[in-house]
């Protein structure tokens, strides 16, 4: 796993770390996933999360959250896919209550219903949700209207070079709307300037993630800013 931050440029500190899967030689969550088959989808789900929770516990998180991805097709019953997540987390001693799980909307959705059932439950067992990439992949605003998650993370196709772009800075002024209506708080991916992220903060989004902060990092934690230029 690698750890990549999400910042809170409102009082300059991290508020969470996404863990993101890479291969044994350092190869990208892309090629990894495309080893992944129907076989072993449900095995390499649990063992990302399992491994997320173990390495975090071991590293100086200093009360930050920890983000994991899930591939909601390989879930087959919520409440008895969990029962590993919530044993690592009582093993490592890491609180469930500072655990997000992130459903991307690349992935294809079969049943909607089930998602939704899926949510419900890591709800309901204290967990974060969050909707990634949100504004591209399959769903969009549907996906939304089905079920309200804790967190949606706008894509970067949304805030690159928001600065300059009259028609992103509408979107996503748009999409703030409806999260502030719904109670949902909104992290922007793909942060690469200063003025990505000043134009952001002026719109009202304070957390943010992309390699203006840092890289991911290999089984480790980094952050490459200052961020009290930005608060």
């Amino acid at each position: 796993m690698a750890f990549q931050p999400i910042v809170d440029v409102a009082n300059g500190g991290v508020w969470a770390h996404e863990a993101l899967v890479r291969g044994t030689q350092g190869q990208g969550a892309g090629w990894v996933l495309g080893q992944v088959t129907d076989s072993t989808r449900y095995a390499f789900d649990q063992s990302c999360r399992i491994k997320a929770i173990e390495l975090a516990s071991s590293l100086p998180m200093n009360g930050a959250r920890l983000s994991i991805n899930f591939l909601p097709n390989a879930v087959y019953k919520a409440e008895a896919c969990i029962r590993a997540t919530l044993a690592a987390a009582r093993r490592t001693g890491f609180p469930t209550d500072r655990i997000i799980f992130e459903v991307t909307e690349n992935e294809r959705v079969v049943d909607h219903d089930h998602l939704k059932s899926i949510f419900n439950e890591y709800k309901r067992q204290g967990f974060l949700t969050a909707i990634d990439d949100f504004g591209s992949g399959y769903s969009g605003l549907n996906l939304l209207a089905e079920f309200q998650p804790d967190i949606i993370k706008l894509d970067m196709e949304l805030t690159r070079n928001i600065d300059s772009a009259r028609a992103r800075r509408s979107i996503v002024k748009a999409i703030l709307a409806v999260c502030e209506d719904l109670a949902i708080t909104p992290i922007a991916e793909g942060i690469e300037t200063a003025d990505e992220a000043k134009t952001l903060r002026d719109l009202g989004v304070n957390l943010m993630q992309g390699y203006l902060f840092a890289k991911p990092a290999l089984e480790s934690l980094k952050l490459d800013i200052d961020l009290t230029n930005l608060t």
